[in-house]
This record gives structure tokens, sequence and C-alpha cells, in this order.
């Protein structure tokens, strides 16, 4: 029963005078599909959430009744506190039951496939391997079965396993579209077994997390339609970015009312080596009968002279959708092209004029150095640090994948589900209990014959672990007693001995561990329950910190976009870096357009001032000396009167 019956019978006003005359029309088209083509600081967000407050106090459904996408988690949680506050304007309050379910593809798919874990084989506990899970695996794996990882790379093997999960392809049909004894054969053999391996170990990956919802609708007409019937209203963020799986999920809830509204740029689609599809924004109109396209034009963002240098490198693009950028801002100072000798004198060009800025009152944290190559980073991390200038690098170890805290979740993973076998794995000589790879060994050969989980064959081979098992016995007892997750955590680290193992460790590394297990000890406090804080933990891809001091960010462009600065330093606008070398020889003239995409990503990201660097010579790659390199083609794509070469 939905909390606010009421809805859809009482009207509610709605404020839009702040919206422009497209953002209106984007919100207030709530029939039928939908494309916002919303271009960089055009205010797609505020559409986004917008049309969410509208279409509830215009009465049309619940909140409830609304499944809005984003790609990331903070991304949905500025959407979900965005939308509060426009609704709250509009006297309608949030409750947890009666919320519209904003999240990301995995976080909404493994909400709706947890219930439903016997349609794929799985236990109610099952677990979320991440990246360095999965390639665990997978070098297991292949060593098991004789596989040359020399010549068959880990990471390539598994690169092309995500690809396939991405356009949902499973085992048998990677297997008929690959060619005889090449790399994606035996990908596809190392396929079969992996897939096995996550079932023997009651757990899923990222990908399998779309493939088990999308199989569950295909194969469960009758839950795919109550989906369809519950949400009356989709919409999807960042459009551009989506792969075949994700297209076919959206695809396939929408078809009950058709009413999917999507929004996004295509000259932001910089994600293809993350298996993105650009074409899925192009061919919207032909994919959603009756689409109406609705573009918005007017930038909030950057001065004239940063958007038209922009939009005029963007427009030299051949596989775009046509549109034009406007602002009602001043034309600003021209973005700035500057040739240097080398890789040291460009980090020395940069540095001082952040602390000359910085001097005149811009804030560090205002200004941003967007590298299109991590290997360029060294240079200015080192000529800031000489000059005592604060910086962060987005990008570094997140707090979620440092050892002590992946340590203390595989704790709880498997204390939560005892046939969790990376888990086990982990853990279970950490303190040391005696277990070798000798016995590790013994475990899977028993699990193999006896189609038993690896735990469960340490239960029955070794005596050495009895008050190991004993202790997870009485922790899941104490979850199932509603501790607080942080009770339980906290309980699990002492009388495991880690912390006595980092405590009588002389290494001051484990002394900074012993903090960072506080901190998570901290973080505990907001989730209700052991399950609820893994599932978080498996879903988490956004890079967060803790409240840092006013810094200089040092990011690539990939994970700048989305971001906005006041001033922004592109260095590297070089032939091989940016286009990058690899992205032109393996995409040809595809490569060279999302390259440009990137570039346009980067110009777009500064509000008041953009500079652009480049040197005559670079040391690259492991090359010895410096090497003579030539401008990047994309300066030919620049407009003369928007920019100023030093």
């Amino acid at each position: 029963m939905l909390s606010y019956p009421t809805q859809r019978r009482k009207k509610m006003v709605f404020d839009m005078s702040s919206l422009n005359d497209e953002q209106r029309e984007a919100v207030q088209a709530t029939d039928g599909a939908v494309l916002v083509v919303a271009g960089a600081g055009t205010g797609k967000t505020k559409v986004l959430i917008s049309r969410i407050a509208h279409i509830v106090s215009s009465g049309l459904c619940s909140l409830d009744e609304i499944l809005a996408v984003t790609f990331t988690n903070k991304a949905a949680r500025e959407m979900l506190e965005r939308a509060t506050v426009l609704l709250r304007e509009a006297e309608i309050y949030m409750e947890s039951a009666n919320r519209p379910w904003i999240g990301t593809f995995h976080s909404l798919c493994l909400r709706m496939i947890r219930p439903l874990h016997e349609q794929f084989h799985r236990s109610a506990n099952f677990s979320i391997v991440d990246a360095n899970d999965q390639l665990m695996i997978i070098k297991k794996i292949m060593h098991d079965i004789g596989c040359d990882d020399k010549k068959y790379p880990p990471k390539s093997m598994t690169f092309h396993i995500n690809r396939w999960k991405d356009q949902y392809q499973s085992v048998e049909s990677a297997k008929k579209n690959v060619q005889k004894f090449s790399s994606e054969e035996m990908a596809s053999k190392i396929y079969a077994h992996y897939q096995d391996t996550l079932h023997s170990l009651d757990a899923i990956d990222f990908g399998d997390i779309l493939m088990y919802c999308l199989d569950v609708f295909k194969y469960n007409g009758d839950i795919l339609e109550e989906y369809q019937n519950k949400f009356k209203y989709i919409m999807i963020d960042e459009y551009q970015d989506t792969n075949l799986s994700q297209y076919l999920w959206i695809k396939m809830l929408s078809q009950g009312h058709g009413n999917i509204c999507c929004v996004g740029d295509d000259d932001q689609a910089i994600y293809s080596w993350r298996g993105a599809d650009v074409g899925n924004i192009l061919k919207f109109e032909g994919s959603f009968n009756g689409a109406k396209v609705i573009r918005l034009g007017k930038n909030y963002r950057s001065t004239g002279n940063i958007l038209k240098t922009a939009s005029t490198l963007i427009s030299n693009n051949s596989m775009r959708m046509q549109k034009s950028f406007w602002t009602d801002e001043e034309s600003g100072l021209p973005v700035i092209i500057k040739t240097l000798r080398n890789a040291v004198e460009e980090a020395q060009f940069v540095a001082s004029l952040i602390v000359n800025k910085h001097k005149n009152g811009t804030t560090l944290s205002e200004m941003a150095i967007l590298v299109r190559a991590t290997f360029q980073t060294r240079a200015f991390e080192e000529r800031l640090l000489s000059m005592g200038v604060p910086y962060t690098v987005i990008g570094g170890i997140r707090f979620y994948e440092r050892k002590e805290v992946k340590d203390a979740v595989a704790y709880l993973r498997l204390t939560i589900n005892p046939n969790d076998g990376i888990a086990f794995e982990r853990i279970v000589n950490l303190p040391r209990r005696g277990i070798g790879s000798t016995t590790m060994a013994k475990f899977y050969d028993i699990a193999r014959e006896q189609g038993i989980s690896i735990p469960q064959a340490a239960r029955q081979l070794s005596r050495k672990l009895d008050d190991f098992f004993r202790l997870l016995d009485e922790w899941r007892e104490m979850i199932d007693s509603s501790k607080s997750v942080k009770d339980v955590m906290e309980r699990i680290l002492k009388e495991s001995g880690y912390i006595a193992m980092l405590k009588e460790s002389r290494n001051l590394e484990d002394e900074s561990r012993l903090e960072t297990l506080d901190e998570l000890l901290n973080s505990m406090n907001d989730f209700s329950s052991p399950a609820e804080f893994l599932d978080y933990v498996g879903l988490v891809l956004d890079h967060t910190s803790a409240a840092i001091q006013d810094r200089v960010v040092i990011s690539t462009i990939h994970a700048a976009k989305g971001l906005e600065y006041r001033t922004v330093f592109i260095p590297g606008f070089e032939e091989n870096i940016i286009p990058h070398q690899r992205s032109v020889m393996e995409k040809g003239e595809l490569g060279v357009e999302e390259e440009r995409r990137l570039c346009y990503v980067a110009i777009t990201r500064a509000k008041k001032e953009a500079y652009i660097t480049l040197c005559n010579t670079r040391n690259t790659y492991g090359q010895s000396g410096w090497n003579y390199v030539k401008p990047s083609r994309f300066l030919q794509n620049m407009p003369k009167g928007s920019v100023r070469i030093l």
C-alpha cells in the first residue's frame, strides 16, 4: 500500500520560475519517450530533479513509482538531496517507505534481484566480488587449467569477460562469436570456468548484477510486468554512457507505459573503453517510438570564450547530434595556449600560475590540472611539493580499497555468508593460523570432489581452524541478535586477533592501518545492518575522501567529468597524448572523435579561465632522453578570436 494514497488526486504547487524555456519544456514533457540533449553546464541535474517534483506535485504518480538512474553513488545522493529540498518546497515530504528509487544501475538491479536469488542459484546472502577478487579468481583458474599467463595476460582475459557481460553475452554466445586460436577463444573458455567458480563461491560480480536482472525479466514475464506497472516514470542520467546491457534493461522496464526520459550529451561520451556505446543516444529516436528530443543550449557555467572554444572544437566531429550553445556570461579571458620546452618547464609554468592566482585570492580547490594520461602527474606533483602547494590526486587509493579495510570487510562477509570462499581465503591466515598454500590446495580439492564450498571443506579437514570457525558462529549469532553493525565489526576485529596483530607489528604503516580501522568503525554507524553495509561497499564507485583542506586538484580528464573549477590547466596537448596514441591506433577516426570529446569535456570544466599547454620535447612511455613531439591536431580546431597564444 502506498504511503501517500492521496498524492494522485491532490495537486500541489511546484514553482518553475527558475527554469528557462527549454528546461521547462523538458520538465513538463511527461508523456512518452523524451531525450533531453544537455550540453555541459546547461543544468541537466536541475531538469531531472525538477521533473520528479513536477510529476509528484501534479498528482501523476507517487514518489515510489519513480525510477531515477545515475552512474555514480555521489550523483544519486546529490539527486536525492536536491529532490528532497524541491519536494519540501511543494509541501511533499519523503519517508523511507515512499522514496523514489534513485540509484546506480548496479544498486537498483541488486535491489531487484537479491530477493530473487534462487532464480540464479545463489543463497540469500550471496557476495559481490570486486575487481581485485575477480582477477584473483581468474588467475587461479588459468593456473588450474594450465593456461600460459604470459601468452594470455589475466587482465586481458578479465577485460574480455567484462565486455561480454556489458553486451549481455552468456558463456554460450561468447563461444559462438570468437575466432579459433585467438585470445578471445581462450577468454571464452576461462569465462565458463569463471562462472562455475562464482557459483561455487556463492558470489556474483558487477556484470552479473545486470545480467541476472535481465535474465529474471526475460524468463519471468510476471516479475517484469510487476516492475513495469510499479514504475510509472523512468529517468536516466548520463544516457550517453550506457552499454548494451543497460540499454536492454531500460528498454524492458519502459515498455509497459513508455514514460521514459533520458538525459545526456553525445559530446561527452568518453567511456567506450568501459563498454559504453554512444550509439544508444544517437539512435534514441529509432529505439523509442514517438520520441521527443529537447535540446538545452544555455550554458550556466563558462564564459563566452571558453564556451566558444569548446563548441568550435567539438563541431569538427562528424558523429554527433547537431546543437548550439550560448551563455549570458561575458566573453571573459581568452583560452591561453602556451608552448614549453619540456615537461619540467610545463610543470613550473603551471605551478607558478597557481601560486600567483592563489596570492590574488583564488582558492586552491578552485584550480585543477586535468591530464590525459596518469604518467603526466609526476612532474606536477613534484613541482607542487617543492613549492609547498597542497594538492590532492583524484583516483588515488580509495578508502574501501585499502588492505586493512578489505580484510575487515572480508571477515564480515564470511560471518554473514559462511560459504564465501573468496573472503575465507583472504583472511583465514590473518593473523597467521598455519594455513599455507598446500593446505588451501587440499581445501579446494575436497570442495571440488564433494561439491561444497571452500569454507565447508576447511571445516571438515582442518582441526587448526576449530577456534576460528567457532568464533565465526558466535559472531553470526551476534548479528542475529540485532547488535549494531559497529559492535559486530568491533568484536570481530578484536576477537579474531587482527587488531592485536597490527598493534604488535613494528611497522609504522600498521599504525596508520589502525587509524583507518577506527575510521571504518565510525562510518558503520550509518548502516542499519551488516548486509546493508556490505552491499554499499560492494557497490561504492565514487572517490570519496575525508574533509580536506584547500588543495589543488590533479585529475585525469575522465575522472573530472561532471566537475567544474574556476581555473583549469590542460597539459600535454600533443600528438600521442591528446589524442592518445593507443586510441588512434586501435579505433582510427572513431578514436580521434572520442579524444576530441575528451578535450571538449576538459575545456568545459572551466568557469573563468582555461590554460592549454604543450611541450616541444617530452620523455614518455619509458623512452630515454627528451624526444621531439608534435602539437596536437586539435589545436587546429581552436577559434582564433577566443584563444591567445603566448
